[in-house]
């Protein structure tokens, strides 16, 4: 199960250290995603998430296992269930700060990655005790999958962070019709 899952999830570790780390510096637009939804929110609760959140990507990524893949899960379900909210709510117009001060606002692509992540890491979570967390052995083969998270995380960044502010500046750009 690792050999097949340990890029998405080195990948969903590594997301969890870049989208932790904006909160760190700046957790206002987290708070007023939060408010919007209906949620109490302040931010000393914010950086300290924030901090857990850096800490359990860095964990993911340096030390893989069933512990930190059950952990990872959880974080993720936790993000999952509040974009569901937010989008179900029409909350968090503009960002959650995740990635800085771009404008990111939820979307259905946000619930597909953080849900994909959740359920990646969950599956880690539930493999057996003992079984390798990757059998890569030769420097090659963990180079390649370090590239292959890689790549996975800048995917998923453009989709969470880019795809949004494109999309909606096209819309804006359209005639009215």
């Amino acid at each position: 199960m690792w050999d097949l899952l340990a890029g998405p999830f080195l990948a969903a570790g590594g997301l969890l250290v870049v989208a932790g780390l904006p909160k760190l510096r700046d957790p206002l637009p987290l708070v007023r995603a939060l408010r919007t939804t209906g949620l109490p929110a302040y931010s000393p609760v914010v950086r300290a998430l924030a901090l857990a959140e850096v800490v359990l990507g860095v964990a993911a990524v340096l030390a893989p296992g069933r512990l930190t893949a059950a952990l990872v899960a959880v974080a993720y379900a936790g993000f999952t269930a509040f974009v569901a909210l937010a989008v179900r709510r029409g909350g968090v117009l503009a960002s959650c700060g995740c990635f800085g001060r771009p404008d990111t606002p939820p979307t259905r692509a946000h619930l597909v990655l953080t849900g994909g992540a959740a359920a990646t890491a969950a599956a880690l979570a539930a493999s057996p005790p003992g079984a390798a967390v990757w059998s890569g052995a030769t420097p090659a083969s963990t180079a390649a999958l370090a590239g292959f998270a890689t790549l996975l995380g800048a995917l998923a960044y453009l989709v969470l962070a880019v795809l949004p502010t494109t999309t909606a500046a096209a819309v804006r750009g359209l005639p009215k019709g």
